[in-house]
């Protein structure tokens, strides 16, 4: 037996929404009618588009408004769109104005908010008071009425249809304020299409961090249980090489030997798999940037002048596109520049990371020409990052990568 559906109960911020968001609704309709039908007069003039502009700026302003409104009445949490471009001039900002999907989203939501919110209050108000006139509709008439009065078809009608109204308040205003918590949801918060793309940098985001997270506890792995049982081994076949008597029978110079290149051999797999855990995750990262980019210069064949400027540590993710960029900078440097010498300026500012790369060399680096310079590209459009290539023939070079500071 299906059990009866179960409605929640009516919070008390949607009778106060109801009632006095009347006025809002009213004064916010008023506003968007007002603002097409002067619009639509002055669109012949050269008032028409700077007026237009400039209402479309308020419309913006009281969405905003009836958005904290929605959440604290409605709970209905609805996102903040992005912050306007503020381009230089006034022609680039009216053209701006005339061009913002939420300032006309948000006018008609004023315009669409005119009729809900006069139901609203309707919902709220008037059908209560109509329900209990109606129920005490046979009482109302005796009293203004003096003598007896005998009892019509219209007394025994009204107390039934007083209580099924008062009975359907509650209902109604249910609905209304799930229209308008649907309302506000479509159109006060940013479009589908910027919400699409922010929950795809969310997943984005999330996705980084777990495969950081899982390259980091590999690194471990290798570095605490497969690196250590291999230098174990090459321990014990050196003990094993000192162990064989020093007797120059053929058989135990052969075994020495095999022995020797055994070692030889174990000694090359744990260089190999260093050099592979600090691709993975660099040791010097685990102080931050300001510990591995000196590490980083310091081993480059060409002397390399160091600046470093980051006031906070980024995320993790950010920090293996800088340090990984920088050392391919570098490498490219020591292998196809022929320069004398290099500078690496790192900067972070307004949540921004600024990597710069100079040297004196030859010049002509471009992406393509097997200097690796695609594949960083690459990688930092991973993380919203671009690179600038300035390497005109006979240099100097200079190579930027911009990149946030957070996803």
């Amino acid at each position: 037996m299906a059990e009866p559906r179960r409605y929640p109960a009516l919070r008390s911020g949607e009778w106060v929404f109801a009632v006095a968001g009347l006025p809002l609704a009213v004064a916010g309709g008023v506003y968007a009618l007002a603002v097409l039908y002067a619009g639509a007069l002055l669109s012949l003039t050269v008032l028409g588009l700077p007026f237009v502009a400039a209402a479309l700026t308020g419309a913006r302003g009281l969405g905003a408004l009836h958005r904290r409104l929605a959440g604290r009445w409605l709970g209905e949490a609805v996102e903040a769109p992005p912050v306007p471009p503020r381009p230089v001039g006034l022609l680039a900002r009216g053209r701006a104005s005339l061009t913002d999907a939420v300032a006309w989203r948000a006018l008609l939501y004023l315009l669409l908010r005119l009729p809900l919110g006069v139901l609203g209050f309707a919902a709220a108000v008037v059908m209560p008071l109509g329900g209990g006139w109606l129920v005490g509709f046979p009482l109302w008439v005796r009293l203004l009425e003096p003598g007896a009065q005998p009892a019509t078809w219209a007394d025994a009608v009204s107390v039934p249809l007083g209580l099924v109204v008062l009975l359907a308040v509650p209902g109604a205003v249910r609905v209304l304020s799930g229209a308008n918590r649907a309302l506000a949801r479509s159109l006060l918060g940013p479009p589908r299409t910027q919400r699409r793309v922010r929950e795809l940098e969310n997943a984005r985001a999330t996705l980084l961090a777990q495969s950081t997270g899982e390259l980091r506890r590999l690194e471990r792995d290798l570095h605490d249980g497969t690196q250590a049982r291999l230098i174990a081994l090459a321990i014990t076949l050196s003990l094993a090489r000192d162990a064989l008597p020093a007797a120059p029978a053929p058989e135990l110079v052969q075994l020495r030997r095999l022995l020797e290149r055994a070692r030889d051999q174990t000694d090359d797999t744990v260089a190999e798999l260093r050099r592979l855990t600090r691709g993975i995750h660099p040791v010097a990262l685990d102080g931050g940037l300001a510990e591995a980019l000196p590490g980083l210069a310091a081993t480059s064949p060409v002397p390399v002048a160091l600046r470093i400027d980051l006031p906070e540590r980024p995320d993790p993710v950010i920090e293996r596109a800088v340090y990984f960029c920088a050392a391919e900078l570098l490498a490219n440097i020591a292998k196809h520049s022929g320069a004398r010498s290099a500078e690496i300026e790192a900067v972070g500012s307004g949540g921004r990371i600024r990597l710069s790369v100079r040297d004196d060399g030859r010049g002509g680096a471009a992406p393509g020409s097997g200097s690796g310079l695609t594949g960083l590209a690459e990688r930092l459009a991973a993380v919203d990052g671009r690179l600038r290539i300035d390497s005109p023939p006979g240099g100097p070079t200079e190579i930027t990568a911009a990149l946030p500071a957070r996803l």
